[in-house]
């Protein structure tokens, strides 16, 4: 019995309008920051304001502050996500919607939260104060920030890569000796090592581009909390257009940087795995 013409030609009759779309859509994710980068470049506002202290400072800040977030989101994330991947518990299910609300929350929402939380008339505030600790409009408030919004990403992806561990290989390494810590070192992370470091770039990026938590939890101070995403935002409404628009093509250029350096080494364990 033979295929019928329509299931022979059905797949170049469906990947043309497919192709099609996927050139419109690309277009319509791509052109927007492609007129961005074009613009700070052609204008040469981009190299002018690569000299400018303020944008320094706060690619600097930026830079030092989604850093520190990654290393707490690995601290804090990683036996949060093993756990939700292995235990079922009660109340499990309320847990991880939980951990994923910031996900949905407005950025704005989350940053009053953590005022209300941690500010001087918060709930902890009071506590804080004993301990000489002010969280509010300091530099830590914006690591606070960038962790309570971009964790989520980092925890549902590694608690799908755990979940996806084979257990066997895990118990015959058990058989054979080896210590939990060992067995979560040498086996379970390089196994889920490819969804951990895609939670970890999702993660970073979104820390990088945070501001609604960031400006009503830290604030806009020049070389304190004002991140790279505020200088966008502060020249914008002071009417500096080719300034806002220069700081915006150094933060996607540095995004970008970092996605294609994931990317390649991406392809390069592929290329590994393949020889």
């Amino acid at each position: 019995m033979t295929a019928s013409p329509k299931l022979k030609t059905g797949g170049t009759a469906l990947g043309r309008p497919a192709e099609l779309l996927a050139i419109i859509g690309g277009l319509l994710l791509g052109l927007p920051v492609v007129v961005l980068v074009a613009r700070a470049v052609l204008s040469g506002s981009l190299l002018a304001t690569l000299g400018a202290r303020a944008v320094t400072d706060a690619l600097l800040l930026s830079l030092v502050t989604t850093a520190v977030s990654i290393v707490l989101m690995v601290l804090i994330g990683t036996p949060l996500a093993l756990v939700l991947a292995r235990r079922r518990f009660r109340g499990a299910a309320i847990l991880e919607t939980v951990i994923d609300l910031p996900i949905v929350l407005p950025p704005s929402v989350a940053g009053l939260a953590l005022l209300l939380l941690l500010g001087r008339r918060g709930v902890l505030g009071p506590s804080l104060d004993l301990l000489g600790i002010q969280l509010p409009f300091t530099t830590a408030a914006v690591v606070i920030a960038q962790t309570f919004v971009a964790a989520p990403f980092y925890i549902r992806s590694a608690r799908i890569g755990f979940a996806g561990v084979d257990r066997d290989l895990e118990d015959a390494a058990r058989v054979d000796g080896a210590s939990e810590r060992q067995l979560f070192l040498a086996i379970t992370v390089p196994l889920a090592s490819a969804a951990l470091a895609g939670g970890l770039v999702m993660s970073w990026a979104r820390a990088l581009g945070e501001f609604g938590a960031t400006i009503m939890f830290a604030g806009n101070v020049e070389g304190h909390t004002q991140t790279l995403p505020l200088v966008v935002y502060g020249e914008f409404q002071a009417g500096n257009l080719d300034t806002s628009i220069a700081a915006a093509a150094v933060l996607v250029v540095a995004a970008f940087g970092v996605l294609v350096a994931v990317r390649v080494m991406h392809w390069g364990r592929v290329l590994d795995l393949r020889v």
